[in-house]
């Protein structure tokens, strides 16, 4: 089973927002954010709250993950 990681930090990075910012943009829960932020590879996600992500972010699905291991 692969592993992924999101790039929320690289992204709020890139516009200057915090971990709050991405989750207040997203309307997503800040501790699931701060969450997906912090690990770098996970086996599981919720899909609803990758797609809240990445469209706070103006970016796909696949440009916010990353395949870490497979």
């Amino acid at each position: 089973m692969g592993l992924v990681r999101l790039k929320i930090r690289e992204l709020a990075a890139e516009r200057s927002w915090t971990i709050k910012e991405v989750a207040d943009r997203a309307g997503v829960n800040y501790n699931t954010v701060k969450s997906y932020a912090r690990h770098p590879g996970m086996n599981m996600v919720d899909l609803t709250a990758v797609q809240k992500i990445a469209r706070a972010f103006d970016v796909s699905i696949e440009d916010l993950m990353e395949v870490v291991e497979e």
